[in-house]
Formats: structure tokens, sequence, C-alpha cells
């Protein structure tokens, strides 16, 4: 193995980072690859750390955020990575098998093909700010089942909760296990330029291209969780109605900042007022007061503006913003941002420019089903398409004409929350998987082994000069083949 090198020559190398990596890059080496027991203990500490200091994990999330809805990070965090986390001690001894693999045995008789995954050392993960809790602990479930160690870098918009897991993780794991660490400073250049054995970055596109760049100077692996704009599309024999419900549903969610969360919607030609009644009576409904606790602020100031910017922009350029929440006052000081739809949008609008990551919804319209996925096509590949149509004919069409990191049919998101499915960007969205037994594969090596024979027939029929015996044996062998 290599020596790690660090490239200090672009960078300042934070002297916790340099102390860590080498403290478990030693570990790995004096150990490297844990046993089962030893793994399921890593699982179980997880589970844990969640299970004994769930108030506090969930109040941190809520003071960085501002407002956080509660039950949102209990069921699209903490339910979640605990679900992961059981998934994969539940899968963690069949997924830690060797796998067999055929062999010829004409020319290799008595030996034995097999893969046997081994951890791959030490990983770094750089955790988003929308979903901290779940993007944190959810690789952390893949990586120790693995067998490996983690550097787990969170997001500056996180300082509370990565202070509190800081703080906690001594607690339930070595500092040469595991470890989190505070953002701040300008500090994730030097984290990604860390000679990892993999990194796993969640985050937009812009940061990810950065990241790629500093592991490619180690040749470090990623696999990089991106977002994008990922369009629903409602059939024309979808109800309205129902399509509303479920759209309006993920859009409220989170307040919209979720990677995989709808960016605009196609709908039929003429369905628009019926969708936008819908609209407006859901969000009346499920969201009376936006000032109140269900409903989640946007994380900063910055991100505030760029979303109240975006909708001045697309109003200059001739959108019709409709506000589903007409008639509420949301408290600006809190970043509460209502939600809103905006109808007749345009290529050179900001919306449709870039990922909207907040409770706005662009409505575009089609005639045919081509026309759809020629505008999705001639775009970024998105990280999820969501069509909602009950024609299997129509659902095969998006899912074969349409490229896209996942798929979820007459829904959205839940594609992501499936723990046999693997999750993972296309292009521009993404590239790599986890989730599921993905996941440990993408954290292991699956290191192919050939185990010889009692004889080698390679030696016995193989040797120079090859002119005569060995040139009449191979022909024979190739006659066989075909």
């Amino acid at each position: 193995m290599n020596a790690p090198v660090f490239n200090l020559d672009e960078v300042m190398m934070p002297a916790e980072f340099k102390r860590c990596f080498d403290a478990q890059r030693a570990a790995y080496l004096a150990r490297p690859e844990p046993t089962y027991a030893e793994r399921s203990i890593d699982l179980q500490s997880l589970v844990r750390l969640l299970k004994e200091n769930r108030d506090a994990l969930i109040e941190a999330i809520n003071q960085d955020y501002g407002n956080r809805s509660a039950f949102e990070t209990l069921f699209t965090e903490y339910y979640v990575v605990l679900e992961t986390i059981q998934d994969a001690a539940k899968n963690l001894k069949r997924w830690m098998k060797p796998q067999k693999r055929r062999i010829d045995f004409m020319t290799y008789p008595g030996a034995r093909n097999r893969v046997i995954p081994q951890p791959l050392g030490v990983v770094g993960v750089i955790v988003p700010w929308n979903f901290p809790l779940n993007l944190s602990f959810a690789p952390l479930a893949a990586i120790l089942a693995a067998g490996n160690r983690a550097m787990v870098k969170m997001s500056e918009n996180s300082s509370h909760l990565a202070a509190l897991l800081a703080r906690l993780s001594p607690n339930y794991f070595p500092e040469d296990k595991l470890k989190f660490f505070e953002d701040g400073g300008g500090r994730g250049p030097a984290f990604s330029s860390l000679p990892f054995d993999h990194i796993l970055f969640t985050g937009s596109g812009a940061t990810g291209r950065a990241v790629m760049a500093n592991a490619a100077r180690n040749l470090t692996p990623v696999t990089l969780e991106l977002g994008g704009k990922s369009p629903a599309i409602v059939g024309p024999d979808f109800p309205i109605k129902t399509a509303a419900e479920r759209i309006i549903w993920v859009k409220m969610l989170n307040a919209g900042q979720i990677c995989t969360n709808i960016d605009y919607v196609f709908l039929p030609e003429g369905a628009v007022p019926e969708f936008v009644e819908h609209c407006k009576r859901l969000v009346a409904e499920r969201y009376p007061d936006l000032n109140g606790p269900d409903y989640t602020s946007i994380i900063d100031e910055r991100s505030f503006a760029r979303l109240q910017g975006a909708l001045d922009d697309a109003r200059a350029k001739g959108a019709t913003l409709v506000n589903l929440a007409e008639g509420q006052t949301p408290d600006a000081a809190r970043r509460k941002f209502a939600p809103h739809l905006v109808l007749d949008p345009t290529e050179d609008m900001l919306l449709m420019q870039r990922e909207i990551f907040g409770p706005i919804l662009p409505v575009r319209t089609y005639r045919d089903q081509q026309q759809v996925a020629d505008y999705i096509n001639a775009h970024d590949r998105p990280l999820a398409i969501y069509p909602f149509t009950n024609d299997r004919a129509l659902q095969d069409f998006y899912i074969s004409r349409v490229m896209s990191g996942g798929v979820s049919v007459n829904e959205a998101l839940l594609h992501v929350g499936q723990h046999d499915l693997p999750f993972g960007g296309v292009g521009a969205s993404g590239m790599g998987h986890y989730h599921a037994q993905e996941g440990f594969n993408t954290f292991s090596k699956l290191r192919p082994v050939f185990y010889q024979g009692p004889f080698s027939a390679i030696q016995m029929m193989f040797l120079p000069p090859y002119a005569g015996r060995a040139t009449r044996i191979l022909n024979l062998l190739i006659k066989l083949k075909t």
C-alpha cells in the first residue's frame, strides 16, 4: 500500500483532520478486517447513539433551521435511519459472505474462484444541511457494515447538530473508528483533499465538482449524490386531484428543500385551472398557519433571498405567480416562505435554469408524451423522474425513454426510502450508488481471488516453445469453445 499523500500546496490542512486520518489509517492497517461480531456491535452503537439522544438531536436540527418540523425530522430522518441500520444488521452476514464464481474446469482443474468483500479503509463523508441526520447516519450504516472507519464533516448550516455529534460520538465510538467534524472557516476543500479510500459527497453540483477535483489529486474514488431538476409528469389518464395531493405533499415537505423533490411539473393541456384550485385547497387544509411548527423554515437568509429573487425574476419575465397561501402572512424574520405555483415559465427564467430547492413549483403543459421526453432529455439528466399514470405502456415509455437516477411511479421520493433499492444519480445528478447491498459494495473492495488446484494445468500445457504441443492444445480448446 502506498503511503498517503497530503496535498498541502493548495489548502491549509487543519491539524485535527490529519491527526484523525493518521489514527484511523493506523487502526485500519492494524486490523483491516473487523469480524461480523465487531461490525454488528458498531451498528448497535449507531442505534444507541440515536435512541439515547433522540430529543437532543431533534432540537439541534430545529435550532439549525430556526424552525424544523419535529415530525419531519422524526419521519424523514430518525425513523428512516433506524430502518436503514436495522436492514444492514439483518443482511450483514449475507453481504459479508464470499461469492463463488464460475471457473473453466477444463483449463483450470481443481481450481476455485471467489470474490471477497473487504473493507476499503478510511471513508470521508461530506454531509449537507437539508437532512443532516439521515445523510450522515444512513451512509455510516453501510460504511461500518463494510468494516471501514469514517470521518464525517457536517455542513456549516448544521452547526448545532455538528457540535452535538462531535460531543456525543466519543461516548459510542473511539475516534480511530468514527469522528464528526464541524465545518466553518472554509475547511471543506481541506477535508476533501485528504487521501481517503473513498469519499461520499451529498450536495450541489458546483461543490461536487470541486470535491471531485480535490479527490482526483489522490485518485480517491467518489460517490457523488447531487440533485438537479427532477420533473413530475401527470398523464392524461391520472386524476388531477390525486396528483395534486401527492405533489403538494412532497413539495411542502421540509419546505421543498430536498434534492429529489419535484422541481417542475408537466400537466396535460387544459388541466392547469383544476390543478391550481386543488393546490390552494390542500395548502389551506394542511397548513392553515405557515408560521406554525408544522411548516419548516428556509435554512438561511441567503437561500430565502435566492427564492424571493427567483420569484421576482419569473414575474418580471411574464410568468403568472399563484400564492398558495393567499391571505396568510409568513414570518420573513423566521424565514417562512409562502408556497407558489409559477404558470407559463420560460427557459430564460432562473427557476428553470437551476435547482429550486424550495416551495416553488413551475407548471408546464404538454400535448403528447414525446414532447415531454424531448424536453427532459434536452437538459441534464435528473436525479429522479415521477410519472403519474396508471397506463403501463406510458409508465414504460418514460422509464425507457428518459434516463434519471431513479423513478417513483404515481408518487414522489418514495424510491429513496426503499431499503432494497440502490440510490444514486446519473450524469450531472451524480455518480455511484449506496443504500442496501449496493451501499455495502460501494464501501467494499470486491476482491477477486483465484485459488490454484493441486497442480497447474497452465504450467503443464502452455510452456514455450509454443510450436507443437502447446499450439495443438490451444487450438483444440478454441475449437471446443466455438
